[in-house]
């Protein structure tokens, strides 16, 4: 007879699990959403700074990486969040500058 083990699987590990499953279907995603923040990005301003220029192409780049060498996908979305969400706040600042 079989004993039921209770599972607390949280949602980031069913969020995981389910990335790992659909990868080539995120990796089409999060190469067209952060390509395009990116170049949106540099479009509106950060490529007359150097600093801001850097903080959109390394995160960017870090991603593309991660993706290219088949890293595991928690480490991959914890980057494209980071690089989406850097790309948002220059977006915004270059916008209202």
């Amino acid at each position: 007879m079989e004993t039921n083990k209770l599972t607390s699987e949280t949602k980031m590990d069913h969020l995981i699990k389910t990335a790992e499953f659909n990868r080539f279907g995120l990796i089409f995603v999060i190469l067209t959403a952060v390509g395009c923040l990116g170049g949106i990005a540099i479009g509106f301003g950060a490529i007359n700074h150097t600093l801001s220029l850097i903080a959109v192409v390394l995160p960017s780049m870090l991603t593309l990486s991660l993706l290219i060498a088949v890293a595991p996908m928690r480490v991959t979305l914890i980057a494209t969040i980071l690089a989406v969400t850097i790309d948002l706040l220059l977006i915004i600042y270059f916008l209202f500058n």
